[in-house]
């Protein structure tokens, strides 16, 4: 083993130690010991075991440890400590610029036990309530954490897009530079709105492909050749890029190509047969489907829908009345009750909000207790007399406890407009009890609104196993309305399990999940990722006027 591994192990064991409050001296000895050790200029096995604590600054007592190492690999010590810890905070040590201390804090009092969960903190504006954190720490540990993101070569889609376009009107400028007339398409992941982007797939189409291709060497990108005619490069960002160069007579046919997943590729073609084309809308012509927009082009039935003219009409931002599922100060948010329903009515021209503060069991987010909801239920009525025609609806996000039911007794339940359930807590269930705890709040007479049905983090936290179909049928048999929820990190309900929601009649509700002001323009995000479901107005909760909304609220009363 060389020296590098040995220091790391006994770095990650003295920052286990200080994670558990274990006794400080001990810990600085030990991370002492692991920095002289990746700095001795021989091989730690080099030296007899009988010598290794005559090494400055290990001494006996970490001497076996080290000879504990060396015999058998690892270190009895760590190895308990390991275990009394979740991986993802063990995934935090690694983390610059978080000390053991400051995960302590994020693990005990916050709750949080991943990088994921922290970074949706963070843009919850959560961290700042902690000890030992502000506004600067929690924007410091965002951007670590966002770079780490990127440095696995995944992006979610909200981070990657500012980068796809800034990559194509660089391209464009540099394009014009040489030939006026070149085509140039956005095409793979990013062209069908997929949540998470790998990478940038550009197509150019030139009457001079040789020209182009010896002139990407003065491009500001190392562009590398991959294969004849497509080259390959990586932004500053992480942004690993894919270009095509074709002739201009190909461009509409290899655009198509590089567009849609290769089963939908591959079964269109065999209908259209391959030719020169004018447009990707010729393509579908000749083979006689209705035009299907990037974003479905997924093989998951929209052929045939094309087929039969059947496809829907998906449903545009503009859609939207209103936003349901937001916070206030009053619980996590950053702004006040009414700077949220003013910025919904004045900026986005909506026609009411939901508000859902974070319910009593959630203590970690300031949760309201029963006095508290009764308190800002009078403040809603004074803002709606004052906001009028504009309105505000009373709603709660319910915690959906360890048994399915939710957190407030009848009582309180039906003093809200709506309820949304949601869980947050005690995710690790094995994939029957976890359908169990969401199907029994689904069935509880108060519920509306299922909120992020599997409480995926995208890039950082799976999301806990359930059976889809019962737990989508049980929301169709009890009139419950799932959410979509639009943070870019979450964009959950799945897309691939809309479509099976809509042919049970379930509504659907685009939900930014806002914490603040600008957390509101999350809800572009839902409804992109609810076009590639297939949803359209019509089966949208928050495309309801208020009239219609507050009829479906009222009908929904026990």
């Amino acid at each position: 083993m060389e020296n590098k591994p040995i220091a790391r192990t006994l770095r990650l064991l003295s920052q286990l130690m200080e994670l558990h409050n274990e006794n400080p001296f001990k810990v600085k000895s030990v991370a002492n010991a692991a920095f002289k050790i990746d700095k001795l200029p021989f091989a730690l096995t080099s030296k007899p075991i009988s010598e290794i604590d005559q090494i400055d600054g290990v001494g006996k007592s970490i001497a076996s440890k080290l000879v504990e190492l060396l015999e058998t690999g690892s270190i009895a010590e760590l190895e308990t400590l390991l275990e009394q810890t979740p991986p993802g905070i063990v995934e935090m040590l690694s983390i610059k610029g978080i000390g053991p201390k400051k995960i302590a804090t994020i693990w005990n009092d916050l709750k949080i036990e991943s990088i994921g969960e922290l970074y949706y903190a963070c843009n919850e504006n959560r961290l700042i309530e902690a000890k030992g954190f502000g506004l600067k720490t929690q924007e410091e540990i965002k951007k670590i954490i966002e770079f780490k993101m990127a440095a696995d070569g995944k992006f979610l889609y909200a981070k990657v897009e500012p980068l796809i376009h800034e990559a194509q009107e660089n391209l464009s400028i540099w394009l014009n530079q040489i030939e006026s007339d070149t085509l140039l398409g956005v095409a793979g992941e990013f062209r069908r709105r997929c949540e998470i982007v790998e990478e940038a797939v550009f197509i150019i189409g030139t009457e001079n492909p040789e020209i182009i291709i010896t002139q990407l060497a003065t491009y500001e990108l190392a562009f590398v050749e991959k294969a004849t005619n497509c080259f390959a490069a990586q932004t500053e960002s992480g942004l690993n890029i894919k270009l095509f160069v074709v002739p201009k007579a190909n461009f509409y046919l290899d655009y198509f190509r590089l567009t849609g997943n290769d089963q939908h590729v591959n079964e269109v073609l065999s209908l259209a047969g391959e030719h020169i084309f004018t447009s990707e809308e010729e393509i579908y012509q000749k083979a006689g489907l209705d035009f299907i927009l990037p974003e479905l082009r997924e093989d998951v039935g929209e052929i045939e829908l094309a087929k039969q003219h059947q496809l829907p009409k998906l449903i545009e931002a503009t859609d939207l009345k209103g936003s349901l599922h937001n916070h206030s100060d009053w619980s996590d948010g950053v702004h006040t009750l009414e700077e949220m329903a003013v910025y919904c009515r004045d900026v986005l021209n909506l026609e009411y909000l939901g508000i859902c503060d974070h319910s009593k069991s959630a203590f970690y987010a300031n949760g309201l207790n029963e006095q508290r909801v009764y308190a800002q239920h009078q403040l809603i009525n004074e803002l709606n007399l004052k906001l009028a025609p504009f309105k505000i609806f009373k709603g709660i996000e319910s915690d959906i406890l360890y048994d399915g039911s939710l957190d407030y007794d009848e009582t309180i339940l039906k003093s809200f407009d709506f309820v949304v359930a949601s869980v947050h807590s005690q995710l690790k269930m094995n994939k029957e009890k976890a359908t169990e705890r969401l199907i029994k709040a689904i069935e509880n007479p108060y519920t509306t609104i299922l909120g992020h049905p599997t409480g995926r983090l995208l890039l950082s936290r799976k999301g806990y196993d359930i059976d889809f179909k019962k737990v989508i049928d049980a929301c169709a048999d009890n009139n419950v309305v799932i959410e979509v929820n639009a943070n870019p990190l979450r964009l959950d309900l799945d897309w691939r399990w809309h479509r099976y929601a809509l042919e049970k009649g379930v509504l659907l509700s685009i939900n930014p999940d806002a914490h603040r002001k600008e957390g509101f323009l999350d809800m572009r995000y839902g409804v992109l990722v609810a076009r590639k479901g297939g949803l359209f107005a019509e089966k949208c909760l928050n495309a309801y006027t208020l009239d219609q909304i507050t009829t479906f609220f009222e009908s929904k009363k026990p």
